[in-house]
């Protein structure tokens, strides 16, 4: 299982940034698929998860109405779309298989990081 997370950079406060999160070697259509984040001195948090059929989605209070998770099982591929961004948002974005239990959580595959920064 690998999962490649994409598409991180700098955008300013108020603007937009999609994320894109790629599998090889499996097929993302039986797995939940999640975004997490680590900003520097945090603890690693859930941001948004994704399930395998039907496409329920879930999301941390703090980017709810902001951010949004879709899955194109064509393509393999799951996206982070990011508007309205804040600097709190600055972090290293992570791709992972998830699961969700009135938190969003890991299940054990990771990808490797992005880094967004927010920031004018």
């Amino acid at each position: 299982v690998q999962l490649q997370a994409s598409g991180g950079g700098l955008v300013q406060p108020g603007g937009s940034l999609r994320l894109s999160c790629a599998a090889s070697r499996f097929t993302l259509d039986y797995y939940a698929i999640g975004w997490f984040r680590q900003a520097p001195g945090k603890e690693r948090e859930g941001v948004s998860c994704i399930m395998s059929s039907p496409s329920v989605t879930y999301y941390a209070d703090s980017v709810k109405g902001r951010f949004t998770i879709s899955r194109d099982n064509r393509k393999n591929t799951v996206y982070l779309q990011m508007n309205r961004v804040k600097p709190e948002d600055t972090a290293v974005y992570y791709c992972a298989t998830c699961g969700y239990g009135a938190t969003i959580y890991s299940t054990g595959y990771w990808g490797q990081g992005t880094l967004v920064t927010v920031s004018s």
